[in-house]
C-alpha cells in the first residue's frame, strides 16, 4: 500500500482527506470568479499557472519557516520537480479534456480515480483485491457519478475523455510518488516542494501557449476582486488543500484516499447553496453511497455475518 506517513487512526486519517476535499471544494466558487467574468482576466492555461505559483509562494516560506534552511537545502529538488511537473501535467490535460468531452463523460472518467489508485497498488505494492474494497470502489464510482449533477451530454468515448483519464492516471502517480519518492522529508516539505515544480512547469506551458498563440491575461480585467479570487483559489484549492491530501496518501494510500475525492461535487453544491444555488437529491444520494463507499473499503463497517 502506498501509506508510508506515522501511522494514523483510520478516523483522524479520513477526517483530513475530507478536510481537504471541504477546502478544495470551498475553492472552487473563487475559481469560477476568474472563469465566468466577462472578459475574462485569466484563460485557463495562465489560471492553471499563476494558481500553482500562489500556492508555491504560500508553502515554501512556510516550509523554510517550520523546518529550517537545512532541509531545504538536502531535500531532493530535482526529483521534486520533476513529480511536481506531473501535477502541472495533469491540471493540463484535464483542461484540454474538458473543453473536448460533455460533461456527463469527464464526470465519469473522473469518478474513476479511487479505480485507478487501487491498480496502481495491486501492480506495484501488491495489494489484494478484496470484495470489501470491490463494492466501496463501486459504491464510490457510481456515487461520484451521482454527485456531479450534471447529465447533459453522451457517454461516447473520444480523445477529450482520453485526456481526462490520463489527467487522472496523471493526478493518481504524481499523489503516490510525492509519498514514496521523497523519502525524509514531511508532508509539508514534499508538498512544497513538488508544488513548487508544478509552477514552474505551469509557467512553462503558459509561455509555450502564449507562443503558440493563445490567448494572453487581460490585465485590465484584473483588479482587486480578481486578485482576492485568485489568492483562494491558490492557496485553499491548491496549497493547503494538497498538503492535506498528502498527509491522507500517506496514511490511507492513494486508493482509500481517492475514494474521498468523488464526494467532491457534493461539497460543491452545497457551498453553492450558501451562495444562492439549488439543491440535488441526486447528488446527496450520490455522496452517500461515496460516504458508504469509504467505509466499506476500508472495513470500517461491513453487510457479512459477524
Amino acid at each position: 500500500m502506498t501509506a508510508l506517513s506515522p501511522a494514523r487512526s483510520p478516523l483522524s486519517a479520513n477526517l483530513i482527506c475530507m478536510a481537504s476535499m471541504l477546502i478544495w471544494a470551498a475553492a472552487l466558487p473563487a475559481a469560477e470568479v476568474l472563469i465566468r467574468a466577462e472578459p475574462a482576466p485569466l484563460p485557463p492555461v495562465i489560471l492553471n499557472a499563476a494558481r500553482m505559483v500562489v500556492a508555491a509562494v504560500f508553502l515554501l516560506p512556510i516550509w523554510w519557516l517550520a523546518e529550517g534552511t537545512d532541509v531545504l537545502r538536502r531535500a531532493n529538488w530535482l526529483r521534486g520537480m520533476m513529480v511536481g511537473s506531473l501535477l502541472a501535467l495533469g491540471a493540463l490535460l484535464l483542461v484540454f479534456g474538458q473543453t473536448g468531452t460533455s460533461a456527463v463523460m469527464a464526470a465519469v472518467v473522473s469518478s474513476a480515480m479511487p479505480l485507478v489508485g487501487i491498480t496502481m497498488e495491486i501492480i506495484l505494492d501488491g495489494r489484494k483485491l478484496t470484495s470489501k474494497i470491490v463494492l466501496g470502489l463501486l459504491l464510490s464510482i457510481i456515487g461520484g457519478i451521482l454527485a456531479a449533477g450534471n447529465f447533459d451530454g453522451g457517454l461516447s468515448f473520444g480523445i477529450g475523455a482520453a485526456l481526462c483519464l490520463l489527467s487522472v492516471i496523471t493526478f493518481t502517480l504524481a499523489s503516490r510518488w510525492t509519498v514514496t519518492a521523497l523519502p525524509g522529508l514531511s508532508p509539508l516539505g514534499s508538498t512544497s516542494l513538488t508544488v513548487c515544480g508544478a509552477a514552474v512547469t505551469g509557467v512553462a506551458f503558459a509561455l509555450a501557449g502564449g507562443l503558440a498563440g493563445l490567448p494572453g491575461p487581460n490585465l485590465d480585467a484584473f483588479g482587486i476582486k480578481e486578485f482576492t479570487a485568485l489568492t483562494i483559489y491558490g492557496v485553499g484549492g491548491l496549497a493547503i488543500s494538497q498538503l492535506l491530501w498528502i498527509v491522507a496518501v500517506g496514511s490511507l494510500g492513494i486508493a482509500m484516499s481517492a475514494l474521498h475525492i468523488n464526494l467532491t461535487p457534493f461539497y460543491v453544491m452545497v457551498f453553492m447553496l450558501a451562495l444562492g444555488g439549488s439543491w440535488s437529491w441526486v447528488q446527496a444520494l450520490g455522496a452517500a453511497l461515496v460516504a458508504i463507499g469509504v467505509l466499506v473499503a476500508q472495513g470500517l463497517i461491513s453487510f457479512g455475518k459477524r
